[in-house]
């Protein structure tokens, strides 16, 4: 499944685990579930910060979930996070484990502000460029916001899926069950497209500066 050379990377990575993740998976006899089984047993050997739990229950098979020690939600990958996706497996392992992100702090409150249930779905395939990006993002606000939960969905292992929601291209986002967006998105596209107290909370920093002697516009001389 993984090479020597990216095991030996996969376990660098790992050793920057701060704390205990768990990998709760819900597998099947197909190819791709062995395949992932096999897949979780090589990164719960590379780290005895990863523990895993083969008898998860969700309805797609196969999928697991990275989740803190001692929860159960968390980012779910169903089909296999490979080829372009397998730096998102990483990143979600690592960030599920405490690493920090590298992305401004006003994004992570921003974040971590939502309000509301927001039911992810990403649809990716291995090959695809623009799919990182998006399902990054989304993994990032399902760790660091309860209220958001993502799916990242490999296409061709759930082709039913992919063809009664007719999806011709990806990546294709749905929340709550109907279209969100598709195509490349940043995280913090995503966050302004669902924060509608972004507004208040740039007044409310406005308000709490202290107040301007001279505000001065423009740049031309006084007449």
């Amino acid at each position: 499944m993984l090479d020597d050379t990216l095991k030996s990377q996969l376990q660098t990575y790992l050793g920057m685990l701060r704390s205990p993740i768990r990998l709760v998976a819900t597998l099947d006899d197909s190819e791709t579930g062995v395949e992932m089984r096999s897949l979780l047993e090589t990164i719960v050997s590379l780290s005895d910060k990863v523990s895993l739990d083969t008898f998860g229950s969700d309805a797609r098979k196969p999928s697991f979930v990275v989740a803190r020690e001692g929860e159960t939600q968390g980012v779910r990958f169903a089909g296999l996070p490979l080829g372009h996706e397998f730096t998102s497996l990483v990143l979600a392992l690592l960030w599920t484990g405490g690493h920090p992100p590298k992305v401004e702090q006003d994004v992570l409150d921003a974040i971590k502000a939502l309000d509301g249930d927001f039911n992810f779905e990403v649809y990716m395939s291995l090959s695809c460029h623009n799919c990182p990006d998006v399902v990054q993002a989304l993994s990032l606000m399902a760790i660091f916001n309860p209220k958001v939960k993502t799916v990242v969905i490999e296409g061709s292992a759930f082709q039913q899926e992919v063809t009664e929601r007719e999806i011709m291209a990806v990546p294709m986002v749905f929340l709550n069950g109907k279209v969100f967006g598709s195509g490349r998105m940043s995280v913090e596209e995503i966050v302004a497209k669902l924060d509608t107290g972004a507004a208040d909370r740039e007044a409310a920093k406005l308000s709490a500066k202290e107040a301007f002697d001279v505000l001065i516009v423009g740049g031309g001389p006084a007449g």
